[in-house]
């Protein structure tokens, strides 16, 4: 039998499945994400009545429960104030960084999550200045909070600090095992900042919707641009 040529099937190297391997999916999450957050962004600036009136319905159920669990709402206050608190995940963003880039000799994009997490944040602020959405006012208020409503920026900077430590987790082929973790621990304080946001009676739900959509598209266009610039020949 004779070889096969070297350019054959037989001998081509199989091929890799990148962060933009789907990049259909990858379309129709930005669509998704954008088109939702927008929509959300003008029913809540136009204070359309039905969705107005779910979140009162909502924020009322939620107030009562956590007036009548006081050891419960003051776990959900550690939580939300100091493991989740918005400094806190970027504490923890900067020092995963660090650490994979020690440990990859710099192999890591330190700068571009920096400035994903900075832009993501001014994001936030202006939105929030903008639209200018009161908080829920309670006679026997559980927590407190500052700065207008919408969007949460507890829900947006968990979901936009979590989904970059997942990519880079994923790009530069994390264990098995710390990829699950990770999952894990991401799912759990994305979904789980949101609803301590609301049991303390500081975001209306619509604020906390807007804050993960508004976060994940932040993501996924940050490393989506990422990975276009590296594929054109920009430096890892």
């Amino acid at each position: 039998m004779h070889p096969a040529p070297p350019d054959s099937p037989s001998d081509a190297p199989p091929p890799t499945r990148g962060p933009l391997a789907a990049p259909r999916l990858l379309l129709f999450s930005l669509v998704f994400c954008l088109m939702f957050f927008v929509l959300l962004l003008v029913l809540v600036a136009a204070r359309w009545s039905p969705l107005m009136d779910i979140d009162a319905d909502l924020s009322r159920s939620l107030h009562r429960a956590a007036v009548a669990e006081p050891d419960i709402t003051h776990g959900t206050r550690v939580l939300s104030d100091w493991v989740w608190d918005p400094w806190t995940m970027r504490a923890l963003c900067a020092v995963v960084v660090v650490v994979l880039a020690w440990r990859l000799r710099g192999a890591v994009p330190v700068g571009w999550v920096a400035a994903t997490c900075l832009l993501g944040t001014l994001l936030q602020q202006a939105l929030k200045a903008l639209v200018d959405r009161p908080r829920p006012v309670w006679p026997d208020p559980v927590d407190s909070a500052h700065y207008a409503a919408f969007p949460s920026g507890h829900a947006m900077t968990a979901t936009v600090v979590c989904g970059l430590l997942l990519w880079l987790l994923r790009r530069h082929g994390a264990g098995r095992a710390l990829w699950r973790t990770a999952v894990v621990v991401s799912v759990v304080s994305v979904l789980g900042v949101g609803l301590t946001r609301m049991w303390l009676g500081v975001h209306w739900p619509s604020d906390v919707a807007g804050g993960w959509l508004l976060g994940t598209f932040t993501v996924l266009v940050s490393t989506a641009a990422y990975e276009r610039w590296r594929g054109a020949g920009g430096r890892s």
